[in-house]
């Protein structure tokens, strides 16, 4: 379910929860279904717990899912994937650095717009 890009800039734990919204996103996980413990999944993909741990805060603080004490851990019943202001500055300070990129490498605005929707389609729900 979780697969790491050990070569990425991106730290690991922003992979997890990239990887967990991705599956809630396209609804290969579903409110109420059980996720792995911090201590299963971070045997599964052969890293630290601390590290499950923090992205697990972070999609909690994010109510992607909730943890239900002696239960374990699931995906929330009332997933917020709606932006909020931080969240959607951070966005724009990706996007920004990704478009610059792309401009550089001497991508047309068409070309740069046609990936996007490329991209986006590929995030729709099936």
């Amino acid at each position: 379910m979780i697969v790491l890009d050990l070569k990425s800039n991106k730290p690991i734990y922003e992979q997890i929860v990239e990887q967990m919204k991705f599956h809630v996103l396209k609804g290969h996980l579903k409110p109420g279904d059980a996720i792995p413990s911090v201590r299963k999944l971070a045997l599964d993909i052969a890293i630290t717990p601390g590290t499950v741990a923090k992205a697990y805060q972070e999609l909690e603080r994010q109510h992607i899912i909730e943890t239900i004490r002696g239960k374990g851990t699931f995906i929330a019943g009332n997933i917020e994937l709606k932006p909020d202001d931080t969240r959607m500055e951070e966005s724009k300070k990706m996007m920004r650095s990704v478009i610059l990129e792309l401009k550089v490498m001497g991508l047309s605005e068409t070309e740069v717009t046609d990936m996007v929707k490329e991209l986006y389609k590929e995030m729709s729900v099936c």
